[in-house]
């Protein structure tokens, strides 16, 4: 149906979830659909894509909820962060987040809390 909210990463992840449960517990796939619709007030068409991914990939991950955080870098290095983000097919929010992960994590190698 046209001007629906699509679901968001965490909420598809949630449905697909939600329909492999259903599936690990044995119902049919026409009526874990027709569950899921009702749970999530979601067509049973789209139901069913919930239900097919589930089937194919098993459960998934659950992102974590983002938040927008605004850093100033030198014309430079935001040029650079843009074209490996480009070249690497990726988010420049991906890139960032493995760098600072990345940084974070050897900071804790070199300096563990006594």
């Amino acid at each position: 149906m046209a001007g629906r909210d699509r679901a968001g990463g965490g909420a598809h992840a949630g449905r697909v979830n939600a329909a492999a449960e259903l599936a690990e517990a044995g119902l049919p796939a026409a009526e874990a659909a027709r569950v899921l619709a009702g749970r999530f007030g979601c067509s049973v068409r789209q139901a069913r894509r919930y239900v097919g991914q589930a089937a194919a990939s098993g459960r998934v991950a659950v992102p974590e909820q983002a938040a927008v955080f605004t850093v100033k870098l030198p014309v430079r290095l935001a040029a650079a962060v843009r074209e490996h983000a480009a070249v690497s097919g990726r988010t420049i929010s991906a890139v960032v987040a493995q760098a600072l992960e990345e940084f974070l994590e050897r900071g804790r190698r070199n300096h563990p809390r006594r």
